[in-house]
């Protein structure tokens, strides 16, 4: 039990320290990375669309917050809304172009300082390691949850 507290631990800490230094970028002075973090789902969504629930289900954020985070970054025009097809009430999200044009240019800067912050620090072969071991662990706690 303990080994599994300290991998915790040293995962989080790592993490943490990863974000500190993305946080500094100057892409993220144009918009906040929970912010970008919406922006950069609804952007992976296969149709282009998203609904509420399903885009909160892969953000650390409570959907309360997730519905004002919508609204500001609408009132911005980087995200439209429209009913859902199947269901009008709910409500289906989805990248204005001014919205895709934000997210790609944050993006490429946010893959730039990731390369520049661990391409020193792990091999390609740690870095193949830490994502088939971050993704089992995600798969994991998807299925037991």
């Amino acid at each position: 039990m303990r080994l599994t507290a300290e991998a915790w631990e040293s995962l989080f800490r790592a993490q943490v320290a990863v974000m500190k230094v993305l946080r500094q970028d100057e892409a993220f002075k144009q918009l906040g990375i929970r912010d970008y973090d919406v922006l950069f789902n609804l952007s992976r969504c296969a149709t282009g669309w998203a609904r509420l629930n399903e885009l909160n289900a892969n953000l650390l954020i409570s959907q309360p917050s997730l519905s004002r985070m919508v609204e500001r970054l609408e009132a911005k025009g980087l995200i439209q809304r429209r009913p859902a097809k199947n269901d009008h009430r709910g409500v289906e999200l989805s990248l204005t172009e001014e919205g895709r044009a934000l997210q790609k240019r944050i993006g490429t800067s946010h893959v730039r300082v990731i390369q520049e912050t661990l391409g020193p620090v792990l091999s390609v072969e740690e870095l193949e390691q830490l994502r088939t071991l971050t993704t089992k662990i995600s798969a994991g706690v998807e299925r037991h949850s």
